[in-house]
């Protein structure tokens, strides 16, 4: 069945507080897809993020960001006042997150509503949610409990005894912090809740969620810490090889990304118990999810611990499928999609063939002026999902902006145009054969480069954009759902263009146009 979906991540969403979050302008966003005809949300990776911001580099694979969690729910619980809300400074620019000002306010006012819960009598529901994430929470929340105690500071530089997980040493950890570790529990226990209302309203609604799993995670990490058994790491608790990219035609040092290597033998040994715990949270939070660098399953870069840039890495082989036939079996079949950008070997393309999971199509890709690029919609397979750009690409003005002179030519070419409107590429994406098309809502806004998301291979100013109220609105909508059904993407129960969801107690009424 043809859908469509929009792509936005959930930090992007307008609120009061500086950061988007599952506040009540979430679920008018939901609304607002379902007025829009669309069947998908796709989201980047939603744990806790650290030095960078960068939702890939997160402090926990299995854990939630504290940031996203509303504070006006926390307010309507009784745990919060008004007065602590509004004096929160979370920022004032609108377009823009301030994450220095939302690392130093949010934890703050959290605290104050995690003193108040603990005469609450939900804390039994909150035991039970802990015991049943035991596995990963006990070891998340003393790690985030003893790195605040040291000041932020990694793992790899704490003490001996606890770097290495020495048993007393890490009583007595549990014993001195026993209130920290309580309250990063609480904020897990806080996500979780409303995420899932979240996520239940968006299903109600006909709306899945696409969720985003990272290939690696970061050294700065409780994965690491707790399970150094899973990766490259030597005896002095130093990873022997990072991951990266080689050198291309984009950058002459390639790519240095420095998240620890897999010890992929190990992993084989285990029946990938660790890749099929993780797969089976992301079936927890998501309806369908994007697998990041699916090529590096197949084959990785390893790039020396230590060394300058990515010049000096080597290809090793990774699983292939074997992991995935591993989750397959444990889990059954799930909906995955391939993100299977760059240079495509032919154990890669094989191993995308064999797991039947839809690859990529980028039309930020396609015009480089050659009639056989592969991201140019007529050679497109209808067992793929398109998109106009990524949260690694430009937004389509901006692209199409800065394309070169022969790109430009061979577009209006491609598009019978003299003069191409950028929204005609997001048109060309629904149009295509492919079975799903994922539009970020910059490009349906027509926005520039000041909306794009992140710029790879660089530190600072990324993952910041967000809506503003009203951007959205009903109009934008409308507009959004005549393309989706012209496209006959339009979901099926849902056949009347002139329809529109009705709103409910998360949203005052289908004219609100305050998203």
């Amino acid at each position: 069945m043809r859908t469509s979906g929009i792509l936005l991540p959930i930090s992007s969403l307008p609120t009061r507080y500086g950061i988007g979050g599952f506040s009540e302008e979430a679920f008018k966003f939901v609304d607002r897809l379902a007025q829009a005809g669309q069947s998908w949300w796709q989201v980047l990776p939603l744990g806790p993020t650290g030095y960078g911001d960068s939702p890939y580099q997160s402090f926990s694979t299995f854990a939630g960001n504290p940031y996203y969690i509303s504070l006006d729910k926390l307010k309507e619980e009784g745990l919060l006042t008004e007065e602590e809300c509004a004096e929160a400074d979370c920022g004032q620019d609108p377009v823009y997150v301030d994450y220095e000002k939302i690392y130093f306010s949010r934890f703050k006012i959290l605290r104050k509503a995690f003193e108040r819960f603990e005469n609450a009598s939900e804390m039994e529901e909150m035991e039970i949610f802990c015991e049943k994430n035991r596995e990963w929470l006990a070891d998340y929340a003393l790690y985030m409990a003893i790195k605040d105690s040291r000041g932020g500071e990694e793992w790899s530089r704490w003490p001996a005894k606890l770097k290495d997980r020495d048993p007393e040493a890490l009583k007595s950890a549990e014993q001195e912090l026993k209130s920290e570790v309580k309250f990063y529990s609480f904020l897990q226990y806080l996500f979780a809740k409303q995420w899932k209302a979240l996520k239940e309203y968006a299903n109600r609604k006909g709306i899945g969620i696409i969720g985003d799993i990272p290939i690696y995670v970061a050294m700065d990490s409780a994965d690491c810490w707790a399970g150094r058994k899973l990766f490259q790491f030597g005896s002095d608790g130093k990873p022997l090889g990072v991951a990266g990219c080689p050198p291309d035609a984009f950058s002459d040092d390639g790519q240095l990304w420095g998240n620890p290597l897999y010890d992929w033998e190990y992993h084989r040994k285990t029946g990938y118990r660790w890749w099929i715990r993780r797969m089976e949270r992301c079936s927890e939070l998501y309806d369908s999810v994007r697998i990041d660098h699916f090529r590096g399953f197949a084959g990785y870069y390893s790039i020396p611990f230590g060394a300058p840039n990515a010049r000096e890495g080597h290809w090793e082989k990774g699983p292939g499928m074997d992991l995935f036939r591993a989750i397959r079996a444990k889990l059954g079949e799930q909906k995955y999609i391939a993100e299977d950008l760059g240079f495509l070997t032919d154990d890669v393309i094989e191993m995308v063939k064999e797991s039947g999971y839809p690859g990529m199509k980028v039309l930020g890709f396609a015009f480089d002026g050659s009639p056989d690029n592969g991201y140019l919609p007529d050679h497109y397979e209808r067992n793929c999902v398109v998109y106009t750009g990524t949260h690694d690409n430009e937004t389509i003005v901006g692209w199409f902006h800065n394309l070169n002179r022969r790109g430009k030519a061979f577009a209006k070419k491609y598009l019978g145009h003299r003069v191409i409107p950028e929204e005609d590429f997001v048109r060309l994406a629904m149009m295509s054969v492919a079975d799903l098309a994922v539009v970020p809502i910059q490009d349906y806004l027509g926005l520039g480069n000041e909306a794009r998301i992140n710029h790879p291979a660089t530190l600072g100013e990324n993952w910041k954009w967000r809506l503003v109220p009203g951007q959205f609105d009903v109009h934008t909508a409308g507009r959004i759902r005549e393309l989706t059904e012209i496209s006959d993407r339009l979901p099926k129960d849902k056949p009347c263009a002139a329809r529109q969801e009705k709103g409910t107690s998360q949203m005052k009424s289908d004219t609100d146009n305050t998203l």
